[in-house]
């Protein structure tokens, strides 16, 4: 994962946006994006989370603003950010599996925050994931299901957890090598 000192973190990729009044961030989301637009996007993600056509889904994310590459397959109940989808990149072949979710915003006490996510080539995030805006996750990266990512992946790596950290072995690409007798050679 990155280096908490390092200069491109997540929190210095988010757009934040200051709110005023006595409550929460989240009171004023009309403020922040249009009703008609939420009710909108919020219609077309319920389509998109129960459908099980991969080319639907695909489309309908396209439609409000996603960018979604060739391939990408998006897992039953795996929810894109409603309120801005138009930050989500998925690049070929990615998988986002089953009730993962993919957030491009986050409401806080004074502010909310929005950020881009990129999900990279053949990259997989597992069942019941959950992404935060401003990350990047790599090509042929993986995450675990029920991990929350907070940081960046890089390419190839796979992370899991709580908050996710990279693991040993991934998917067995890094496994040592077996003949078919199971020994090593």
């Amino acid at each position: 994962m990155s280096d908490p000192d390092a200069p491109d973190r997540r929190h210095d990729r988010l757009d934040r946006h200051p709110t005023a009044g006595p409550r929460n961030s989240l009171w004023h989301w009309p403020d922040a994006k249009h009703p008609l637009r939420v009710v909108v996007n919020y219609l077309v993600v319920w389509i998109v989370r129960v459908s099980p056509s991969l080319r639907a889904k695909n489309w309908l994310l396209r439609r409000l603003g996603a960018a979604v590459g060739p391939g990408v397959a998006f897992g039953l109940e795996a929810t894109p950010d409603v309120f801005w989808p138009e930050l989500l990149t998925i690049r070929a072949d990615a998988i986002v599996g089953y009730d993962a979710t993919l957030l491009c915003h986050e409401f806080l006490q004074a502010e909310y925050r929005t950020g881009e996510v990129v999900v990279g080539e053949r990259a997989m995030i597992g069942a019941g994931a959950v992404v935060l805006p401003g990350v990047d996750i790599g090509a042929d990266a993986t995450v675990a299901a029920n991990s929350l990512v907070t940081e960046d992946v890089p390419p190839g790596t796979t992370v899991a957890g709580v908050p996710a950290r990279p693991v040993d072995g991934g998917l067995g690409t890094d496994e040592p090598s077996t003949d078919e007798h199971g020994q090593s050679p």
